[in-house]
């Protein structure tokens, strides 16, 4: 054990003798651990919001859209309408919290997997095959690259990232947090398109179209930009695992209340090797349904309106598609690996799964009543134009915009997690704003998406933070939510500072963000 850099093992240790950074985050996490538990916290957040929407509705707190034109009044729930309203809707609040179907619904088939020693017999698989040295590598373009499956990488990758260092006997939270960084630190960041270029270019069109009407911004206007930044991600949130990360944990030692055994690095017997044999056909199947549904213009998974990848039900259904494909998959390697004996054991396995979620679960109950009080109350809405009236009012361009804008929209999504509401707030007034200063609606998007980013990891108000908690308490029990932020706190850092710069360079470059996405706008003639 690496006694000069474990602050997370011995917590005793004299912070004196570390590295600054290392003291740093030592302390964020002390403090961030002595916070009530997450539940707790969330209560307490709760109580807090509908104090403060019975201040500011008090003092007439209110803003005008800068989209709509509507005045968007803060609105109270310390009266007899607010008391009905959350009495009505405490559980819709909960049921229909959006992260909630997805961790459950995708849990429900990746248990089967997992049950069946398909996952197990595939780590092994790999992790004897790959080099060491590039672990970290793809566990951070993992994630990176999932966004393509929605939020699937926080409820597969995330937790998989974890596994796959267990397994090679390094630290689980290692694992855990270079996949975190990938997927949820490099939301933004990808070689493919994703729904999300879709819902953003669309917001992002609309504010456009307040200057110049017949203006047209694609899912693809920030290609060229992510995909570069897909590698950016990657390369640094390497290097910060390798370098900060892994030497402040050091080495893992699991707790006596630790349940949770590192999969053993033996070679495939026969009866593995032939259930991942089973396994790979039923893949090949789901595959090939998949590219026949998504292919041709016409196929039956594609939008039945209008045709499109991006609107079309597999993506909008990824979820079920990942529910179908772990127990299909799951239930093949069972049959050829003999690992299961009946339907019975395929839904002790699901139980099982369930099982595990018992602390999100009430994470999530209280996680959901504050994130609906919230928005019923407006304050983030009118936090948001307030911010975007203030990067306005400085009156400053060039460089020195860009990181103002892209500062403005971290700070704004440690309040706002929800990437399009805060985007559909800020696009009427800085697109237009910016387009009136030279720069392309596409450039705007692009530094919004960055700031949107690098927050994520680091604010317990993003809707997957509490599933993070509960995934690291599997293999440290004491962990909370200081964990965490001091665990991310150096990605959120290093990608902000290198993100910012490439978009800087780009800018200065005058590269186009995307095809036919130029950096610098130009009117229409006539």
């Amino acid at each position: 054990m690496n006694e000069e850099t474990d602050i997370s093992i011995d917590p005793e240790k004299e912070l004196s003798k570390l590295p600054l950074v290392y003291r740093i985050l030592g302390r964020v996490e002390a403090v961030g651990n002595k916070l009530p538990h997450p539940a707790t916290l969330f209560v307490i957040l709760a109580a807090l919001v509908l104090l403060l929407s019975g201040i500011a509705t008090y003092f007439g707190a209110s803003v005008v859209h800068p989209g709509t034109g509507e005045v968007i009044k803060s609105v109270s729930l310390l009266n007899t309408e607010g008391l009905h309203r959350i009495l009505t809707n405490l559980v819709t609040n909960f049921t229909g919290f959006a992260p909630l179907g997805v961790v459950l619904v995708a849990l429900l088939g990746v248990s089967v997997a997992e049950a069946s020693g398909f996952v197990s017999a595939i780590i092994r698989l790999v992790v004897i095959k790959a080099p060491a040295k590039l672990l970290t590598l793809v566990v951070c373009f993992a994630g990176v690259v999932s966004h393509i499956a929605s939020d699937v990488g926080y409820v597969v990758v995330i937790p998989l990232g974890a596994v796959v260092f267990h397994a090679v006997g390094r630290h689980p939270l290692v694992g855990l947090a270079a996949a975190f960084a990938g997927v949820s630190g490099g939301f933004a960041a990808s070689i493919f398109i994703s729904p999300s270029d879709a819902l953003l270019a669309g917001i992002t069109q609309e504010g456009a179209r307040i200057l110049d009407p017949l203006y047209v911004v694609t899912p693809a206007a920030n290609y060229y930009f992510m995909s570069a930044s897909a590698f950016l991600v990657t390369i640094v949130g390497t290097i910060v695992t390798e370098k900060v990360i892994a030497p402040r944990l050091g080495e893992y030692k699991a707790g006596p209340d630790v349940d949770v055994q590192a999969e053993e690095l033996t070679s495939l017997t026969p009866l593995e090797r032939r259930g991942l044999i089973y396994a790979a056909i039923v893949v090949a199947l789901i595959v090939a349904v998949i590219l026949a549904g998504t292919l041709p213009s016409n196929g039956f998974l594609l939008d039945p309106k209008t045709g499109s990848f991006l609107t079309s039900p597999f993506l909008r259904g990824v979820i079920a598609v990942i529910f179908f494909s772990g127990v299909l998959i799951g239930l093949a390697y069972a049959w050829g690996a003999k690992t299961m004996k009946n339907d019975t054991d395929v839904m002790k396995a699901m139980e099982g799964g369930m099982k595990t979620l018992a602390a999100y679960l009430v994470l999530a109950f209280f996680a959901a009543q504050f994130v609906a009080f919230f928005n019923w109350t407006n304050l983030g809405l009118i936090v948001a134009v307030e911010g975007a009236d203030f990067l306005k009012s400085l009156n400053i361009g060039g460089v020195p915009l860009i990181i103002s804008f892209v500062i403005v929209t971290v700070i704004l999504d440690l309040l706002v997690g929800s990437a399009s509401a805060k985007w559909a707030v800020m696009a009427p007034v800085f697109v237009p704003m910016l387009m009136l200063l030279g720069y392309s609606p596409e450039l705007t998007q692009a530094g919004y998406r960055v700031g949107d980013s690098v927050a994520n990891i680091i604010t317990p108000l993003m809707s997957y933070f509490p599933l993070i908690v509960v995934f690291a308490q599997k293999y440290d029990p004491k962990a909370g939510i200081g964990t965490v932020i001091a665990l991310m706190m150096p990605y959120s850092i290093a990608f902000f500072l290198s993100w910012t710069l490439l978009l800087v360079v780009w800018y200065l470059f005058g590269i186009p963000v995307g095809p036919g996405a130029p950096i610098y706008y130009t009117p229409a003639a006539g």
